[in-house]
């Protein structure tokens, strides 16, 4: 009788910062590759930055997991880089540049630069605002480990939400409520748009004319 061969599960990864499994983003290795213009914020919007920006494609946004924050590596102009690209509002991302790797990268506002980038394996842990951190520490113990159980990504979607508030005292509010939503078993914060379409809270910077060639 022949016998019926044994499918053997592909091994997981762990993540190092949780010891949970991590959850794969994509599992292809194909690279987004795509051209941008690097833009300079304008003086109106932001005074005395050393960074730029580049809007992606709309093409090459679509090949993303995600509508609202995606972590990638890849080149800039033949320079490696990882880092978060940011939600537009419209459906698309946009790339903070600092200024190490515009310099890396020998471009300059006004700039076509190209760029080979890919989703990374497994969201990086997102920096904890301290008054999130001190909250979580007097929050119930139900409350801090749904926090230790969820994603990176989810970790960093409660921070976004809590930042995202324009007030002090939104903010106040809403670590406040980001505590009893964990409390209560919810693993992402709710009725947040991560895509800023819907409720206009994210967009990209405003670019100076004057690297734009206007």
């Amino acid at each position: 009788m022949k016998q019926k061969a044994t499918k053997i599960p592909p091994k997981r990864r762990v993540s190092k910062s949780t010891g949970q499994p991590a959850r794969e983003v994509s599992d292809s290795t194909s690279k987004i590759c795509f051209s941008a213009t690097l833009l300079r914020p304008a003086p109106a919007a932001e005074k005395g930055v050393s960074w730029t920006f580049l809007n992606m494609p709309k093409e090459a946004s679509k090949k993303l997991p995600s509508r609202g924050k995606v972590t990638v590596e890849g080149t800039l102009n033949g320079s490696s880089f990882q880092a978060t690209l940011d939600p537009d509002g419209k459906g698309g991302h946009w790339l903070k540049v600092d200024q190490k790797l515009s310099k890396a990268a020998a471009a300059e506002p006004g700039d076509s630069v190209t760029l080979e980038i890919s989703p990374v394996a497994e969201e990086p842990e997102p920096d904890v605002p301290p008054d999130l951190k001190k909250a979580l520490a007097a929050a119930p113990v139900k409350a801090r480990e749904a926090w230790s159980d969820i994603t990176p990504a989810a970790r960093r979607d409660f921070i976004h939400w809590i930042a995202s508030g324009k007030r002090a005292e939104t903010r106040v509010k809403r670590i406040d409520t980001a505590c009893d939503m964990l409390a209560k078993g919810k693993r992402r914060p709710c009725c947040f748009d991560r895509s800023g379409m819907y409720d206009k809270s994210l967009s990209c910077p405003i670019a100076d004319d004057s690297s734009t060639g206007q």
